[in-house]
């Protein structure tokens, strides 16, 4: 196979466990023993026991220092062949897609003619970080040659040097959260409440629908007592959407707890391959990755930005793929929160506001009954790392489904990021 010979690249499998809210039913476990049992059930479901693939990648955004080799080490606890090799990437809540863009590309290389690609997230297991005094101190102990030298060290510790330090969730350019962010974005773009609690309950009543329709039957394998995403709300309304109170701007904020995705563990993980290999190992091909794209925006100045980067890395995606936003029979935005969601659309609809953000023209309007037709992360939640191999593989089972078509992916990011896919059948 020539290194310049562009190939197929097939999506041939999906699994993950239950999204969990943090601190639930995942609490006592941490990012190995997720990623494994989602790694697990994808080796079971494919028959991939003894199998030597050519790369699994994936990370997780939040992890401790045993977990450097994250993925390679849980393929090692997994029965697929250990010569298999494995690799980290971490770009924030793209990780699972960007992942998935970095095993596709090296298929479509003929590189490599199978792999995993995946992420996971423990919010529960969050490490907890000492002081940098502290840690400077204990270093300098370690140095001194005596009892009483690193007695006299650890003397210059005051009390308040001995309190823990918990990541933040929040971006360290502007000290804002994600939700702090995105409350600038709704106020910038007019985002209403009760735009916001609408979409969101469509998200929990689509879900709904669809587990009770079996979608999700073959696509999640149960873990730790878990059987289903357990911030999925049967019984939301938009009385009770509307009764909830601000999160991030107490005054005058319409985000909430409802219209924004909570804090959440969980893993995913997707099997990709070239077309020989999937008929080779008698698998269906499910769909195929065609194009992606990543782009990045400005949000330190302009911090209404943070999660818009998508509108940009779609204009560039639609260009090389002659493609336009309507030409798709499935969308799939991942639903950081609705006013997020929101805003992108609007965009995307208004010559206006399209130029001041920078675009060359506006996209247009889509169909919206088209549009996370099996509910997405506002009713899964949202582990970081974990979602993007979520929506892969909702999407490729969708277009599996219907037999044929194309399928229009978007994440944002932290960081100003965002990646976009499509996928055909």
């Amino acid at each position: 196979m020539k290194s310049n010979t562009i190939r197929k690249v097939a999506i041939v499998g999906y699994n993950r466990i239950p999204f969990a809210r943090a601190n639930t039913a995942y609490a006592s476990v941490g990012n190995q023993e997720m990623m494994t049992a989602a790694l697990n059930g994808l080796i079971n479901k494919y028959d991939l026991k003894g199998k030597l693939l050519g790369e699994v990648a994936g990370g997780a955004v939040i992890k401790h220092t045993y977990d450097n080799n994250l993925i390679r080490e849980c393929v090692m606890k997994t029965s697929l062949d250990p010569a298999t090799p494995a690799c980290d990437l971490q770009q924030a809540c793209d990780t699972g897609i960007e992942s998935a863009i970095y095993i596709a590309n090296k298929i479509a290389l003929g590189q490599i003619e199978s792999g995993i690609a995946g992420g996971v997230d423990s919010i529960s297991d969050m490490p907890i970080a000492v002081s940098e005094k502290l840690r400077k101190v204990l270093l300098e102990a370690r140095q001194a040659k005596s009892l009483g030298g690193k007695i006299k060290t650890f003397l210059k510790l005051r009390p308040k040097d001995l309190s823990p330090l918990v990541p933040k969730n929040e971006e360290s350019q502007t000290g804002l959260s994600m939700g702090g962010h995105t409350e600038i974005t709704a106020k910038y773009y007019k985002i209403s409440r009760e735009d916001q609690d609408a979409f969101a309950l469509k998200s929990h009543l689509n879900m709904a629908k669809a587990y009770d329709e079996g979608f999700f039957d073959d696509m999640i394998t149960p873990f730790n007592g878990l059987e289903k995403d357990n911030n999925l709300r049967r019984d939301s309304t938009i009385e009770k959407l509307a009764s909830l109170k601000p999160a991030f701007d107490r005054v005058n904020g319409t985000l909430t707890a409802g219209n924004s995705t909570p804090l959440t563990d969980g893993a995913s993980c997707i099997l990709l391959a070239s077309e020989e290999w999937a008929k080779e190992q008698g698998l269906p091909i499910l769909a195929y990755i065609t194009f992606a794209e990543i782009a990045a925006i400005e949000y330190v100045k302009n911090q209404h930005n943070l999660l818009l980067a998508p509108v940009f890395a779609a204009s560039r995606m639609l260009e090389k793929a002659a493609l336009t936003l309507q030409d798709f029979d499935f969308y799939e935005i991942h639903e950081a929160f609705a006013a997020q969601t929101l805003a992108t659309l609007k965009i995307w609809e208004s010559p206006e506001l399209s130029a001041e953000i920078g675009l060359k023209k506006p996209l247009g309007a889509i169909d919206r009954t088209k549009l996370n037709v099996k509910g997405s992360s506002l009713a899964a939640a949202h582990p970081f790392a974990a979602t993007g191999g979520r929506i892969i593989g909702v999407m490729a089972k969708l277009l599996n489904q219907k037999g044929s078509g194309k399928g229009f992916i978007s994440i944002c990011a932290a960081g100003g990021q965002g990646v976009t896919m499509i996928i055909e059948k």
